[in-house]
């Protein structure tokens, strides 16, 4: 098992990576706790034991799940039954199961403790790690949620060979991602010590900015355009798939910029069609669309923002050239 800590002062928490780690839930649960919440989704053939009195709550498939009524549906049921600050809930499942019930878990009695027990490959090296917790409104992804740290994170890599193809695929996207985050030889790693290397990396980043007041929004990369494709609709993408398309819009972007060369674009499209994903906008894409998606994204504070590699790395930059932002999608078709 490997043991990793995201470090926050007195709210640093444990990352467990390894096969079976899923079965040192009751020794990782707040202490004192009596009862526990498990959230998941009925198609999640996992389970688990916390050791303590449990009811299973479940949600709703996929991104459609991922919304308030879920979060009251949640949070009324938990009334229901009596939870409360002295109880936890413990999210089983891949991002969508972790984003909701955390943001449930932020707000319910103004914040009760949860554990994030990550079921699918992208939830263990992302989304279960790092506090950010939401869900979707019509308009756009994750824009209600709150920033709410687990009491710990299990990442059981026995269960990944239960997912799906197109699963297992949707977490690989995020992988891509952290290959241009300082993330070295990751197709060379065994899958522990792959999954190991992405947390390290996001619970470094976390412990240095954990508001996403400036570094962290590089956590970002290639979500600009991979959350717009996800919120202009029906296209069929899985979530890592956005990004991956992401990651390459970024590079023709910054590349325009003169922030990188056409070297280093290259090197974005090696590594992403490495992963067998996607490296080209979805058919019937409008362009002109996704780019006044661009001005709903979190990052775009003070006008668009992208996370753009060059010169000093991965960083946030404001691009106000519409033209160029279509040239660059051009270059997706």
């Amino acid at each position: 098992m490997i043991e990793l800590t995201v470090s926050l002062g007195d709210r640093s928490y444990p990352v467990l990576v390894g096969h079976g780690a899923r079965h040192r839930l009751l020794e990782l649960l707040p202490v004192g706790v009596k009862r526990a919440a498990i959230v998941t989704q009925e198609s999640i053939p996992v389970t688990v034991d916390p050791g303590v009195d449990h009811r299973i709550f479940t949600m709703a498939e996929g991104e459609h799940g991922k919304d308030m009524g879920t979060v009251e549906d949640l949070c009324r049921d938990w009334a229901q039954w009596g939870l409360n600050r002295g109880d936890c809930v413990v999210a089983v499942g891949g991002g969508v199961v972790t984003d909701t019930a955390g943001f449930a878990a932020a707000i319910y009695h103004r914040g009760v403790p949860v554990v994030h027990v990550a079921t699918t490959l992208l939830g263990q090296i992302d989304a279960a790690i790092g506090g950010k917790t939401g869900v979707n409104l019509p308009e756009g992804k994750n824009l209600v949620g709150a920033f709410w740290q687990p009491s710990a994170v299990l990442c059981d890599t026995e269960v990944l060979s239960t997912l799906p193809p197109i699963e297992y695929r949707n977490g690989l996207g995020e992988m891509a991602k952290y290959a241009f985050l300082g993330v070295d030889d990751l197709p060379d790693l065994p899958l522990d010590e792959a999954v190991a290397a992405c947390v390290r990396c996001k619970a470094e980043v976390v412990g240095s900015d954990e508001r996403e007041a400036g570094r962290r929004a590089i956590l970002n990369y290639g979500h600009t355009l991979g959350h717009a494709l996800e919120t202009a609709g029906n296209y069929e993408l899985r979530h890592g798939e956005g990004v991956a398309i992401g990651l390459i819009y970024a590079a023709e972007v910054a590349q325009r910029m003169g922030r990188i060369d056409h070297a280093r674009v290259a090197e974005h499209r090696r590594v992403v069609a490495g992963y067998d994903l996607p490296m080209t906008l979805p058919e019937g894409s409008d362009p002109e669309l996704l780019i006044s998606l661009f001005a709903r994204d979190k990052k775009a504070v003070a006008g668009v923002t992208f996370v753009l590699d060059g010169p000093n790395g991965v960083e946030p930059v404001r691009v106000d050239d519409r033209v160029l932002l279509l040239d660059a999608l051009d270059a997706l078709r």
